[in-house]
């Protein structure tokens, strides 16, 4: 695999890489999208083609990189890796286009932060297989028309509705990801222990999973940390008790939720009376940026129910009063307030 913009991480990416599958039956969950993608890679395969562009889109840390490799693997084909933000002129990505051999494939993380004017070199790269350049300036402009390699282009992002809609319409398939179930996270972090060499049974995986958000990479996180305890402590192994004493330590609940996660719904719950409140006020009021608010902490608050999303604003639920009532955040007459108003 061949990266562009990427940065390197050490001995932690080198894990991370390690606990990835590389082929489609290592893979858990995604059985849906793995049917769907093995037969599009074997008629590709069979035709002598390059697979058809395809667009992955989800909240983060749900696979989207990893399915990615995966169909590099099954193909056996060169992947080169950059970003959205890493390209910042068109230049960049003629010359990551002009170098990818026969077949091979180009993924984007983060594609929907494309500059729009190097966005349009990607149309008649994906559709013609070609890259206009134009050389000189003026009167005596011309434009060079490139011929590429029959490629496949791989996007992923976590915002669907910021990719333009001529972008979007060019992939031959898109696939939603959604978040994990505990059962198959608790395999994942099995499986992960094992490569880690920490002894783990089934009730801490259990546990872990429950607390993950539905996310694979945030798993591995909290395995990595509870891992660490046993390390330095010398505990026997990790159990669900060592799991629930760790997690509390690093401020992680029951739901998975971290201390960003309640000061957000704290917020729209006692300084606005559980809503509606806009994006931009919960983002000011905490001092976090709106795009991480929106991309890291609202899809998993809205997928639990902790939240809803409305025209006017974003809406605490009765379940999140609930939830913060239990880990003794707020006031009854706050709740009974709260009640009243829903």
């Amino acid at each position: 695999m061949k990266t562009q913009g990427e940065k390197k991480g050490g001995n932690d990416s080198d894990l991370i890489k390690s606990l990835r599958p590389r082929k489609f039956s290592e893979m858990i969950g995604r059985k849906k999208e793995i049917k769907n993608l093995s037969i599009m890679l074997q008629a590709a395969q069979k035709r002598e083609e390059a697979l058809d562009h395809v667009l992955f889109y989800g909240p983060p840390g749900l696979g989207k990189t990893t399915l990615a490799n995966v169909i590099s693997n099954e193909m056996e084909v060169d992947m080169y890796v950059t970003s959205g933000p890493a390209i910042e002129k068109q230049g960049d990505l003629v010359s990551i286009l002009t170098n990818i051999t026969k077949h091979g494939i180009l993924f984007i993380d983060e594609i929907h932060r494309l500059h729009r004017s190097i966005e349009e070199i990607l149309y008649p790269a994906m559709e013609d297989k070609a890259v206009d350049i134009i050389i000189g300036k003026g009167p005596s402009a011309r434009t060079l028309r490139l011929e590429l390699e029959d490629f496949s282009l791989i996007g992923a992002t976590t915002r669907i509705g910021l990719l333009s809609s001529p972008l979007r319409s060019r992939f031959g398939a898109s696939f939603r990801l959604d978040y994990y179930s505990p059962e198959e996270l608790s395999e994942m972090i099995i499986q992960a222990s094992r490569t880690l060499g920490v002894k783990l049974d089934e009730s801490g995986a259990l546990e872990i999973a429950k607390r993950s958000r539905g996310t694979a990479r945030t798993a591995i996180q909290h395995l990595k940390r509870v891992r660490d305890y046993v390390q330095v402590v010398n505990e026997q192994g990790i159990t669900k008790d060592i799991v629930e004493k760790v997690l509390r330590m690093h401020e992680i609940d029951d739901f998975g939720l971290d201390y960003i996660d309640r000061r957000i719904l704290k917020l729209i719950i006692d300084d606005f009376g559980g809503g509606p409140v806009g994006l931009s006020t919960i983002s000011a009021a905490l001092s976090e940026e709106v795009g991480t608010i929106a991309d890291v902490y609202e899809p998993y608050l809205i997928q639990a129910g902790f939240l809803r999303r409305t025209p006017r604003g974003r809406i605490a639920t009765n379940k999140a009063l609930k939830h913060l009532m239990e880990k003794q955040v707020g006031s009854v007459s706050q709740a009974n307030l709260f009640a009243k108003e829903k």
